[in-house]
Formats: structure tokens, sequence, C-alpha cells
């Protein structure tokens, strides 16, 4: 059974699912942005050199939820909602520029041995900026859906 035969409450049911998973990792993303921001790599009792290759996971998990899981089922024509598709085509752009940035920094600092940390607070900066961007258009997005 291809996923456009399954029963409509099943598929809103999977759609809820993602949108309730791209929740959680959002959260866990920012908790240790947090965290990574307000420590001092000098005075610390851990170090952020030990956060960033946990964060860069997280990060680039969270960015694939939101692109292999819901962007992937609109633009695969699974969403047959227009108001959906519409915002959804409308949001992407910025989307797309957060994601960028994303795997940027994920290719930057995830392996930090060797990699110098003075520009680690403008870059989480930038990233912080790109984030609260991307938040704001999926929140967008779910609000379209209904979720």
């Amino acid at each position: 059974m291809s996923p456009q035969d399954k029963p409509w409450s099943e598929r809103r049911s999977q759609t809820r699912a993602m949108i309730k998973e791209l929740l959680l990792s959002r959260q866990h993303v920012w908790s240790l942005y947090c965290t990574i921001g307000g420590l001092d790599s000098f005075s610390s009792d851990q170090p952020v050199e030990s956060l960033i290759p946990e964060f860069c996971q997280a990060l680039v998990d969270y960015i694939s939820l939101g692109h292999f899981g819901i962007y992937q089922r609109i633009t695969d024509g699974r969403e047959r909602r227009i108001n959906i598709i519409k915002k959804a085509e409308e949001i992407y752009p910025g989307i797309s520029d957060s994601t960028d940035a994303a795997i940027e920094f994920n290719d930057k600092y995830r392996a930090v041995s060797g990699v110098t940390l003075g520009s680690l607070a403008s870059d989480l900066s930038r990233l912080g900026e790109e984030l609260a961007t991307r938040i704001d258009l999926e929140d967008q997005l779910i609000e379209t859906i209904g979720g």
C-alpha cells in the first residue's frame, strides 16, 4: 500500500508523529545551544569542547527530521491540502538558508580537536539567528497543518 493509499486518519497520525518528533528534536538542540552559549571554555567544569560534537549531531538530526520528514512528504506529493503546499513553498527558501547555516556550522565544528574556538561565539550567534528564523517558519507550517 502506497502512502497515498493509506486512510486519511493514518496519514494525519503519521504527520502528527513527525511534528512531535521534530519539536522534541528542536527542544534538544536549543537546550544544547543555550548550554554551549552560556559556557566559558576556560572556567567551566565541563569544557565547551566536550559538548560541541553532541550539539553538532543533534543539530544535524534536527535539520534532517524537517527535511527528510515533513518537507519531503510535501515535495513528494504526499500532501494533498493546497494551503499546506503553498505555505511550504512560501517558507522553503528560509528553511533552506537555515539548513545551509547549520551544515556550515557542523562542518566547521563537528571535529573540535585542532579547531580554534575563537570564532565560536560569533558563529553560534549567526546560527542562533538562523535557527530562530527556522523555528518561526516551522511554526507557521505546523499551524497550517493544524498540528
